[in-house]
């Protein structure tokens, strides 16, 4: 398995703040589906970020309210696995694990919203103006060069499974016109 380490700027506890987290392929996977992975963990991981930082100060409030706790306990747990202290510890994201943590924010979320003050039961109130990663345009860099949609990550890195690589994810740029 060839690890790579993604960075991108994410919409977390401060616009710009950047955001980072591992992630595992073989070489022979394509660009394609390696862009495709990494931009949904990337929306997914920057949503949770995002929503336990919008209801943090509410919670705080209702910290003694037992019907709040599991909401507490949700973001509590999805704020952890997906903060960037796991590429510390050497864990790689796993989307299937973000969308159960995310189902979990929102099961709990619509059970306690009224509690919280919240006019109804949608997450997406928190996530407004939140930026997200299009998995069809977004470029993923690697040394200052982009990596290019139909070949493999073999055609940059080589066949060694046991490759560690450091990619940055960002929305496409403007090409300049010629």
């Amino acid at each position: 398995m060839v690890q790579v380490q993604v960075k991108h700027s994410g919409g977390g506890e401060g616009e710009g703040e950047e955001v980072e987290f591992l992630y595992d392929c073989q070489s022979t996977s394509t660009v394609d589906d390696i862009a495709s992975d990494l931009s949904q963990i990337s929306n997914l991981q920057t949503k949770i970020l995002r929503i336990f930082h919008q209801l943090q100060p509410r919670l705080s409030l209702h910290r003694r309210d037992s019907k709040v706790m599991t909401l507490i306990r949700a973001l509590s747990e999805s704020n952890s696995y997906a903060s960037k202290d796991l590429v510390l510890r050497n864990k790689p994201l796993s989307l299937y694990v973000l969308r159960d943590h995310l189902k979990s924010i929102e099961r709990e979320f619509s059970a306690n919203y009224r509690t919280l003050g919240f006019p109804d039961s949608n997450l997406q109130q928190l996530l407004t103006d939140l930026e997200l990663l299009q998995e069809d345009t977004v470029e993923l860099l690697w040394a200052g060069k982009e990596l290019h949609r139909g070949k493999q990550l073999c055609d940059y890195i080589g066949k060694n499974e046991k490759t560690k690589i450091l990619l940055r994810l960002q929305p496409p740029s403007p090409h300049p016109a010629c």
